[in-house]
């Protein structure tokens, strides 16, 4: 985790009858408008490599890899505050 102030972001999903609806990108706004109302950046890890093209589309930035032994590589991001 950074070690600035922020908030942590551990999941976000949806019923897979529901996948490409448009909810995921829902949740995320209305976390990151409460992150930008008290102007603390935004940390998740992604375990999904489908999924970081979303969170990029929202202002997160790769901070990283995290991977040990054959687990699976999980993808720290990071969004600061703009």
């Amino acid at each position: 985790h950074p070690h600035e102030p922020h908030w942590y972001l551990p999941l976000i999903a949806a019923d897979p009858n529901w996948i490409g609806q448009g909810l995921g990108t829902l949740l995320m706004k209305h976390a990151l408008r409460r992150c930008d109302e008290e102007g603390i950046a935004a940390y998740l890890e992604s375990s999904n490599p489908r999924n970081i093209s979303l969170y990029e589309r929202h202002g997160f930035r790769i901070i990283g890899e995290i991977q040990h032994g054959s687990s699976p590589t999980m993808t720290p991001m990071l969004r600061t505050v703009s």
